[in-house]
């Protein structure tokens, strides 16, 4: 894999995307819940966190919160987690949300035979509202430097702006010399209220011109590229061999993706799968170590982790295999603790991706 990385930059890696209040009703359910526990977590700020907390890279976010204590809760727990936040924006709001407002996401994790469950609170939260302009891009891409940008679908799909702003910052990020990661995580609710699927694809379309790795499963690549996938009958999910005619049509249509990425996820029950991921560059496919019956405490936030472990393994200029591999363990970690973000640290990742078990370590 060729990647040239922006000289002398003072930051591994920038997300974008929006940061919202995950309230988490611990064992119990959303519906009967007395009391949260609160996380920070979103689908591109979950990666640089992995990033920085695990891995041990600089790294900062774009990202807006209105102004009031939810949004400086938010702040303190982006800080708690070594992020940086010297280009978060703090919008004025007017007390109630009609200005702006935070996001909220209550997600309850599944057991046995019961799924995970979230029901989202994100409308007109102060990200879905800021253009390119309204961030620092001269001072972070130009003078700073940074070597990587994540972002993904999930904000992209937020409001007509943010479909719009996505583009723009991806497009002056890639003229000052950052590689981009980018997430195609399709979710219709999402797009339907600015222009459903049609939209969908007119958007990550013109993103894909710009994306140096491109994340996604065969819903994301049919919905949003819209890809015919040579085998595909139809089913919900495709095997291996399914994959890697997915990846290679999308490297004939984008050849400008140096790395085509997916987890690859058999749901047994709620709380027990079997976890791997597969790459392709150059041609070729690579196959994680698969993680059969994977123990799940909480399944959210596992693929972000899978990003920000395969983006650490590139960074560090490793071999496809280990990068593949660094983004499994990191993900299959990840699951196993609470929360959107990872609590796993490098030690343990690499320890998992050698064949270490479950013994206790004393």
């Amino acid at each position: 894999m060729e990647f040239k990385f922006r000289e002398n930059a003072k930051w591994d890696a920038v997300s974008l995307g929006e940061i919202m209040l995950r309230l988490d009703p611990g064992d119990g359910r959303i519906r009967t819940a007395r009391s949260f526990k609160v996380w920070e977590g979103g689908g591109e700020y979950n990666v640089v966190r992995g990033l920085r907390k695990c891995f041990g890279l600089k790294t900062t976010c774009l990202t807006a919160f209105a102004d009031n204590e939810v949004g400086r809760l938010l702040e303190d727990l982006m800080l708690q987690g070594g992020v940086d936040t010297s280009y978060v924006v703090f919008k004025k709001t007017d007390g109630i949300g009609r200005v702006c407002r935070n996001g909220l996401n209550f997600t309850e994790r599944g057991f046995g035979v019961r799924g995970a469950l979230g029901a989202s609170d994100r409308a007109n939260t102060a990200i879905s509202q800021m253009k390119a302009e309204d961030f620092s891009l001269e001072k972070l891409f130009k003078e700073d430097g940074v070597k990587w940008l994540h972002t993904g679908g999930i904000y992209a799909a937020l409001s007509e702006e943010s479909a719009k702003t996505v583009i723009d910052v991806i497009r002056y990020a890639k003229e000052n010399g950052t590689m981009v990661s980018y997430d195609l995580n399709y979710r219709p609710s999402m797009w339907s209220a600015i222009g459903g699927q049609e939209k969908a694809r007119e958007v990550n379309r013109e993103v894909a011109k710009y994306v140096d790795v491109m994340i996604g499963n065969e819903e994301d690549f049919t919905a949003c590229l819209g890809l015919e996938i040579e085998g595909n009958d139809g089913l919900k999910k495709l095997n291996v061999d399914g994959y890697r005619k997915m990846m290679a049509a999308a490297a004939a249509q984008y050849p400008n993706f140096k790395v085509i990425a997916t987890t690859l996820r058999t749901v047994k029950t709620a709380s027990r799968n079997d976890w791997s991921a597969l790459i392709y560059t150059d041609g070729e496919s690579y196959l994680s170590k698969e993680y059969k019956d994977l123990e799940i405490f909480d399944r959210v936030g596992g693929g972000d982790s899978f990003a920000s472990g395969l983006v650490y393994g590139i960074l560090s200029g490793c071999d496809p295999e280990t990068c593949v591999n660094y983004g499994a363990a990191h993900g299959a970690l990840a699951m196993t603790t609470p929360g959107d973000t990872s609590m796993a640290n490098k030690k343990e990742v690499e320890a998992l991706m050698g064949g270490a078990g479950a013994r206790v370590v004393r």
